[in-house]
């Protein structure tokens, strides 16, 4: 009916007009923000689906970091374990060479020097090898190497007591020979000269054995030292847990504590120089000078083993690490995929319906000016 209070034409109109205008501004904010949930009326479930995807994703992609890490620490373990082997081979070389009939005094003493020095590196590697600032390899002191540590601080006193008792005497002595050459003035004397040189020289190689002594003393106080003070573990000297996903369940193991408690006994056995805080002791070993040439080959044969072990396991877990790897790719890939179906949007449709709804609006507001005359007709009606 025709009526001036009510148009109900420009009533429809304009409500045609306002969910037009709605579709419009949403295709327009999908095309602006590439998202076809931009806000949780758009699509309550399909957001709670896609958080949850999304969540799961972001943990994968920290768990592959974690992963990598991982990965690079036991790399690093098992690169320095690699150069212990080397080390071992070559003092089992040494110790096999040292033991035939035909080497002498002085080659077994060469090749002790060469032999407390790889000990000595032996100690460095196992020592110091750290990854981001945590060593990897050390143990905490036992009783048994606090034991040793004492031992070996009180030899090597024993030693520097002795150098000093025969520093003195040739001091004494020294002093004596040159009074009497004092009191002679005889050039024709020349005995007494030439002992006087000779106690000259006697007394400088005294203080460079007393000042050799010394340094080993330092080493061993030192030694002994960290050695009664060492309560901290390196990374692989307790069991570990690598967080491999995105839920706590997700985890892998990795205790080499007993193998790495292996390993540094079978190496203090190799050599008295060895110790594993990361400096050698110092001292001139007899493993190789000594009548036990035959057991130390032995000892260097077990210590391989037990370095072959610990390497054995880095490498297995470094193997596991690169298939849990693999498959966090995949599972974050495939997962990425399905919370973009769900939030992403498809341009090619959105663009469709944008146009459609722009053509709506147009249409509706032709329409709506057609509505606004039809008040018009009733003044037609009075005339």
């Amino acid at each position: 009916m025709l009526s001036l209070h009510t148009n109900a034409a420009t009533l429809s109109a304009q409500s045609a007009i306002g969910r037009t205008q709605s579709g419009l501004s949403t295709s327009m904010t999908r095309l602006s923000t590439g998202y076809r949930i931009n806000s949780a009326s758009d699509d309550a479930a399909g957001l709670q689906i896609a958080t949850r995807l999304k969540a799961q994703t972001s943990g994968m992609a920290v768990a592959m970091r974690n992963t990598q890490n991982a990965t690079s620490m036991m790399q690093t373990a098992e690169g320095a374990l690699g150069e212990t082997s080397n080390i071992l081979v070559r003092m089992k070389d040494l110790a096999t060479q040292a033991a035939d009939a035909s080497s002498t005094a002085a080659d077994k003493k060469a090749m002790q020097s060469e032999f407390d020095a790889l000990a000595g590196e032996l100690s460095n590697i196992v020592g110091n090898t750290s990854f981001g600032g945590a060593k990897l390899l050390t143990t905490k002191a036992s009783a048994g190497e606090k034991a040793a540590a004492n031992a070996a601080q009180s030899l090597a006193d024993v030693d520097v007591t002795n150098a000093q008792l025969l520093i003195d005497d040739a001091g004494v002595g020294l002093q004596n020979d040159y009074e009497v050459a004092l009191a002679a003035l005889d050039p024709a004397v020349s005995t007494t000269a030439d002992d006087l040189a000779a106690a000259t020289d006697a007394l400088k190689a005294g203080q460079k054995d007393l000042a050799a002594k010394q340094a080993v003393l330092a080493n061993a106080t030192a030694y002994n030292s960290v050695a009664a003070t060492s309560s901290v573990d390196g990374k692989f000297a307790a069991s570990l847990s690598f967080q491999i996903g995105a839920s706590s369940a997700e985890t892998m193991s990795l205790d080499l504590s007993s193998d790495l408690g292996a390993l540094h006994t079978a190496l203090r056995d190799t050599s008295s120089n060895y110790n594993s805080f990361g400096a050698s002791l110092g001292v001139t070993g007899t493993e190789l000078t000594g009548a036990t040439v035959g057991a130390t080959i032995d000892k260097l044969s077990a210590a391989i083993d037990s370095v072959a072990t610990v390497r054995s396991s880095l490498g297995a877990a470094t193997n596991r690490l690169d298939h849990v790897a693999t498959n966090l790719a995949n599972i974050s890939t495939n997962t990425e995929a399905a919370a973009g179906r769900i939030m992403d949007v498809d341009f090619a449709t959105e663009s469709s319906k944008m146009t459609q709804n722009q053509m709506l609006m147009q249409a509706g507001t032709a329409m709506l000016k057609q509505t606004n005359q039809m008040s018009s007709m009733v003044m037609s009606l009075l005339q």
